[in-house]
């Protein structure tokens, strides 16, 4: 888990998206991601975390459900989100950093 504290604490915000390969919502979530990065730039950081592979960081930030989105300003959690949302809601949250 040091790396996911060194992945967070980058300087721009950091999105991180929990998902599941066998998940239709998360196949479904992962345009509105691609749609956020290339809207976003450099100016958001985003990390994709397969749950199927990362079971100690799962338990440790409680997911229960995916898809799941962490935001993350400075090391901080500051949004999160479960289930699927729009490109122009994902994008309203980023853009409020």
């Amino acid at each position: 888990m040091s790396k996911f504290g060194d992945l967070v604490t980058a300087e721009v915000p950091v999105l991180v998206y929990f998902y599941a390969q066998w998940n239709e919502a998360c196949t479904a979530m992962d345009t509105v991601i691609h749609e956020v990065a290339a809207a976003r730039g450099d100016q958001l950081r985003i990390v994709k975390i397969d749950v199927a592979k990362n079971n100690e960081l799962i338990e440790a930030l409680r997911i229960k459900k995916v898809p799941t989105l962490l935001l993350y300003k400075k090391g901080a959690m500051i949004w999160r989100q479960g289930g699927v949302m729009e490109t122009e809601a994902l994008l309203s949250v980023t853009q409020t950093l």
